[in-house]
């Protein structure tokens, strides 16, 4: 019988069960807190115990309606972003651009061997800009005859969409959905410090392409080594490149449409930087990007509305997340007992040196994510404990965002997570011999995460 974990409702909702059961027995307390440059900050060493508030059965059927109210902000912004980019995708422009260099692959040693280092970094700045993760899942079907056509094998197929736009996700520097939120949540600028994270996604970019193009290679060169070699075989012999010839090229409208894409994430990144734009503005932003793109595009009024309206429903899942996380948040402040857990967690994250703190912050987020999977569900419901929990054990708070976000590195390798097993399943791909494929690079990010982590305790980050 296999072991299967509820979904992330049932998580979430049993969460707040357990909360509310919390508040009957955990003692309230609360630590004094000072003003420093326009922030609450724990007082360390100051904790003491308050007045008991337990939270019974109406507070808990109630948390989810006022966790709507109080993250009502955060859920428009996901639902307003979320409608703006699937208008961008109903233009086609960024499907165009993917057939138009794998048409090319055919007619120059040069694309050839750009292949790989071209879409992984196109499909990481999915991930890490607006978010790319499931939209990825079909883009497997196109790359894995491409990767054949190649000498590759299927795993590599598999891995430049999926495990590029998932590492772009967990090292985003611009991407709305987890390090928007997160920022947001934990009283920092929203995105703040994106020259470092830049950084990260571009090493762990480049750390992904590299793994791949030695992997590709050596396939090329003995085929046989590939745990798929027998399915590539029989692929290979019913491949049919025609789809990628077929394809005429990238019209002036979806460059056009491209260009207003590229436009708007630079007027976000002056807009931050120099007029300290936060979520109002952004989401103004991406709306005027929606409309700007179905004019661009040429899309009817009803198809570009329709879009929107899409794909701000395709997200009313992650919105009910954050409100189940955010109602986790207001029992535990209800009852009073957010102190008593920071003071408890403190001594287990606390270390020598606030370097070994933001590792512990890591790996705690890396076991988190094995069981919630949304970002933005993931930054509502941990933030409001790991930023406070920061402050008391030195650790900055743009570095207990980036801990939050690179627990996602994991997701490649998880049972529980629906994108990998859709991915794998669409593939043809056994989850065991695929998790086997990735260990070595599942290594690397580990190496990587915990180095990148220390960086910002020396410079000051």
């Amino acid at each position: 019988m296999k072991l299967r974990l509820p979904n992330t409702y049932v998580l979430l909702f049993a969460l707040l069960a357990l909360i509310a059961l919390m508040t009957w027995v955990v003692p309230a307390g609360r630590f004094d807190t000072q003003l420093v440059e326009g922030k609450k900050i724990i007082v360390a060493g100051s904790y003491h115990v308050v007045e008991s508030k337990p939270q019974g059965l109406v507070a808990l059927l109630t948390s989810p309606i006022r966790g709507f109210v109080e993250a009502a902000q955060i859920i428009g912004f996901v639902l307003i972003v979320g409608g703006a980019f699937a208008v961008l995708q109903k233009t086609e422009a960024i499907d165009s651009l993917i057939k138009s260099v794998a048409k090319a692959h055919s007619r120059s040693p040069l694309v050839r061997a750009a292949v790989i280092p071209v879409f992984v970094t196109l499909f990481s700045l999915g991930g890490a800009t607006f978010g790319m993760a499931e939209e990825a899942i079909p883009f497997v079907l196109i790359f894995i005859p491409l990767a054949l056509a190649l000498r590759y094998d299927t795993l590599t197929g598999v891995a430049i969409p999926f495990v590029g736009s998932q590492v772009g996700f967990a090292t985003a520097f611009l991407n709305p959905f987890n390090v928007g939120v997160a920022q947001g949540i934990a009283g920092v600028p929203m995105f703040s410090g994106i020259g470092f994270r830049a950084l990260c996604w571009a090493i762990a970019t480049g750390l992904t392409i590299g793994f791949l193009v030695w992997w590709a290679r050596r396939v090329q060169r003995a085929p046989q080594l590939s745990p798929t070699y027998e399915m590539d075989q029989e692929r290979r012999r019913t491949l049919d490149l025609a789809s990628f010839e077929q394809f005429s090229g990238m019209s002036v409208r979806h460059q056009a449409v491209l260009a207003l894409f590229v436009l708007t994430l630079g007027a976000m990144i002056v807009g931050v930087v120099r007029y300290g734009w936060y979520i109002d503005e952004i989401a103004a932003l991406f709306f005027a990007m929606a409309i700007g793109v179905a004019l661009v595009g040429r899309l009817a009024t009803d198809e570009w509305i329709g879009a929107f309206v899409q794909g701000a429903k395709d997200l009313v899942g992650t919105a009910l997340v954050i409100a189940l996380a955010k109602g986790t948040v207001i029992l535990m402040r209800e009852g009073q007992i957010i102190d008593t857990l920071l003071n408890a967690l403190a001594p287990l994250v606390e270390s020598s040196s606030p370097v070994f703190s933001a590792h512990k912050m890591f790996a705690i987020q890396s076991v988190i994510n094995f069981f919630i999977h949304s970002g933005t569900g993931q930054a509502a419901l941990t933030m409001p404990i790991m930023a406070p929990l920061a402050d008391l054990v030195g650790v900055t708070r743009q570095t207990a965002v980036l801990a939050f976000q690179f627990g996602e590195l994991t997701t490649p390798i998880i049972p529980t997570s629906g994108i990998t097993v859709g991915v794998l399943a669409l593939a043809g791909v056994p989850f065991g011999r695929w998790v086997r494929w990735m260990l070595p690079l599942q290594g690397l990010y580990l190496v990587m995460a915990l180095v990148l982590l220390a960086i910002p305790h020396w410079i000051g980050w």
